[in-house]
């Protein structure tokens, strides 16, 4: 029988980060779950890490892909679960309860299309840095992410049945795009109202955030139309000052 979730992970050279990831997974209370390791042909010992935490239901696959966006399409290809969540390498469950609660959620609303919560970020060290800027609203429709990314890709727990290939014309949103596109075809979102992810703030989108900003840009005006799409981000650019001024 099909596991209620595919849990993928996305390794490159990912040895040091690797285990807060595998950790979180291992100490689930829900174990109704296939673990996909998705590894780039690291020349670290990324493998045997993943190997040494010794879960079960791990399947590993280690070859060169075309990147991260790649890679994440390969993990969906070869996942079975009913839902899936895509746990990177220094990301990690928020609690041994993370699945508990989102099992819940997917009882309660009777296998919704979207399952989602909070995230909050951690640093390289594990602390709490703060909670995300972006807060999960608990209504979630297409038109909400016209406010940018309210969830992240890691609290966003999407049915296998709706799940489509990520664009990879995106280098470093695909995830947005890949989520409005869930969001339209979704029918039902179930909203946990509590923290599923600690966010390691050092990924991609991270190091490369001015072309982030661009793809994400043109990815709305693509869905939502240049002209709200301007008036959206004189908003966005008020709001990051007034951030930039308090946090002085």
């Amino acid at each position: 029988m099909n596991p209620l979730f595919s849990i993928i992970t996305i390794t490159f050279n990912a040895a040091n980060e690797l285990p807060a990831t595998l950790e979180s997974v291992k100490c689930q209370t829900v174990t109704d779950y296939e673990h996909l390791i998705i590894d780039g042909a690291s020349t670290d010992d990324t493998v045997e890490v993943a190997k040494s935490a010794r879960i079960a239901s791990m399947r590993i696959v280690s070859e060169p892909d075309k990147g991260l966006y790649d890679a994440m399409n390969k993990g969906m290809r070869l996942a079975t679960g009913k839902y899936l969540i895509f746990l990177n390498a220094g990301d990690a469950f928020h609690s041994a309860t993370s699945l508990q609660e989102i099992k819940h959620s997917i009882d309660l609303f009777g296998f919704p299309d979207v399952v989602y919560g909070q995230t909050q970020i951690v640093n390289a060290r594990r602390e709490f840095v703060s909670m995300r800027h972006l807060t999960a609203p608990e209504h979630l429709s297409f038109r909400s992410f016209r406010k940018g990314m309210l969830v992240c890709h890691q609290a966003f727990v999407v049915s296998r049945a709706i799940a489509e290939p990520y664009d990879l014309s995106y280098r470093f949103s695909a995830d947005y795009e890949w989520c409005l596109r869930c969001l339209k075809k979704m029918d039902v979102a179930a909203y946990t109202g509590t923290i599923l992810i600690d966010y390691l703030a050092d990924g991609l989108t991270d190091k490369n955030h001015k072309a982030s900003l661009k793809e994400r840009f043109d990815i709305m005006c693509r869905y939502y139309g240049t002209w709200h799409t301007v008036v959206r981000h004189v908003g966005f650019f008020m709001r990051n000052l007034r951030r930039k001024y308090l946090s002085r």
